[in-house]
């Protein structure tokens, strides 16, 4: 182990069951759904207003608002109804409680945090600082989603997290979101869709524009072409995939921000938003960023996207660009260096690597800067979150996997001007699975998606065998005199 100090904070993040969304619970065969419904019908309008009576004593207290959920999964069936007779609500809200499920969010796993500082900085105690961290929550079929907290470092170094609350609420889908050309046009090509049918759809949109505007140019194409090839059809198909994948969320203001989640919407991660790596990014002008790197997982295959907001309320998630969009664990430098953006990532599962780009939805060339040294680290190594700009360098926080698939953090020191050059790097480990610590879903692990600097101290969360979450920190100065230290 290393030499470096280490303190460990009393703050343990544990997964709860209770904590609970809505999600619709709708049978795959028609006949059911339709079958269903018949039962629904066949009450008395007494029967209806009993039954969902019975429904809101045993779940309303559960959830901030239940009726809006109900409405919204009758309306996903309300097309299997055989009559046209007008429901009353009473009975369009049990229909919809027919097919809705409750769904833990965090029964299975709360790990993999990154920790930012919070937008907003009010209320910090004189010396102290608020922050964000986020976590990802897994739970029934290893779905996962993305969880907050939000907490306080005072001047003395203590942590505390803000009330947890136990309601989770989902965000609003923004219905018409926009998109930018350019970058639409470049991710299709990678597709593989540059043909007639793409230039078709994509000619009539002015630089920037949104869904609607590109539904009625699909339509347009659609309709104008005769007969429909598969060549078309697949075209279109990639298209609406393309746009789906390109979403914007919005939270209340109202909500606390451990009642704000990000739970998949796209197919490309029907199956889970892994991993995200937040960083505060301020730009040359001053404006500040915050963005977040993340595995999409469709229970087939991975695709890195990226998560851009201000404020934690209005998110825009947007696939990215590049043949060096691959594999997991890219991580995007807090700052652009001599006008260039720049991201750490592991293209071949094994090694650590650079990557620049002048634009942050672009990235192509990378080269190693970091391979395997130590046993500790010889089956891969890889990054735990974006690096942190100190007088010395850029700090990287890293994770090596060694014997017994055993992951251990590690840290590494990169040139402030050229980061393509190490410094140096910790011999042996920051830190490893200890005692219960290597006890999980996943044994003998311990990760983070990310780390946070306040004063000389650095605050490092991390996930213990990706189940629970605890949080350690440590002098910067001693950290960064035992990897600079000759060997």
């Amino acid at each position: 182990m290393s030499q470096v100090h280490l303190c460990r904070h009393e703050v343990t993040l544990l997964p709860e069951s209770a904590r609970v969304i809505i999600r619709p619970f709708i049978p795959s065969e028609s006949q059911r759904v339709t079958t269903i419904i018949g039962r629904a019908l066949a009450l008395t309008e007494k029967e209806v207003v009993h039954q969902l009576n019975e429904v809101r004593l045993e779940f309303a207290s559960r959830h901030f608002e239940i009726e809006p959920s109900l409405i919204a999964h009758f309306e996903k069936v309300k097309h299997h109804l055989f009559t046209h007779r007008p429901l009353t609500r009473e009975r369009q809200l049990l229909i919809g409680a027919l097919f809705s499920g409750e769904y833990a969010l965090e029964s299975a796993a709360l790990f993999n945090p990154s920790m930012v500082p919070h937008p907003d900085q009010s209320g910090a105690p004189e010396g102290g600082a608020r922050f964000i961290m986020s976590l990802r929550a897994t739970g029934e079929g290893h779905i996962s989603s993305i969880e907050f907290r939000a907490g306080t470092v005072d001047r003395a170094g203590a942590i505390t997290l803000d009330p947890v609350s136990r309601y989770v609420t989902l965000p609003g889908i923004v219905l018409n979101p926009g998109y930018r050309k350019k970058r639409f046009i470049i991710k299709l090509h990678e597709m593989g869709f540059e043909n007639d049918h793409t230039i078709a759809v994509m000619s009539p949109l002015a630089d920037n524009f949104t869904r609607s505007e590109l539904v009625k140019s699909v339509s347009a194409v659609r309709l104008e072409t005769r007969p429909a090839t598969q060549d078309l059809i697949r075209t279109l198909d990639a298209v609406q995939w393309l746009a789906d994948s390109n979403y914007e969320l919005l939270f209340s203001p109202n909500l606390a921000m451990s009642e704000r989640i990000i739970f998949p919407v796209s197919l490309n991660e029907s199956n889970g938003i892994e991993d995200a790596r937040f960083v505060r990014f301020t730009d040359d002008d001053g404006t500040v960023t915050y963005y977040a790197t993340y595995t999409a997982y469709n229970g087939r295959a991975i695709l890195p996207q990226l998560i851009e907001t201000e404020d934690f309320l209005h998110f825009r998630v947007l696939t990215l660009n590049g043949s060096a969009v691959q594999n997991k664990g890219m991580a995007l430098f807090p700052r652009r260096i001599d006008g260039r953006y720049a991201m750490l990532s592991r293209q071949d599962d094994e090694n650590l690597f650079i990557m620049f780009s002048d634009n942050p939805h672009y990235w192509s060339d990378p080269q190693v800067i970091l391979r395997p040294a130590e046993m500790w680290e010889s089956v891969k190594i890889g990054n735990c979150g974006s690096p942190i700009e100190t007088e010395a360098g850029w700090l990287v926080i890293t994770h090596g996997v060694g014997p017994m698939r055993k992951y251990c953090i590690g840290a590494a020191l990169l040139d402030l001007h050229d980061p393509t050059i190490v410094i140096g790097r910790l011999k042996d480990p920051l830190l490893c699975p200890e005692g219960l610590e290597r006890e999980g879903y996943v044994p003998n692990v311990v990760y983070s998606c990310g780390s946070m600097l306040h004063g000389r101290t650095l605050i490092l969360p991390f996930a213990m065998s990706d189940k629970v979450t605890a949080i350690v920190s440590m002098s910067l100065d001693e950290l960064l005199a035992a990897i600079t230290q000759p060997h």
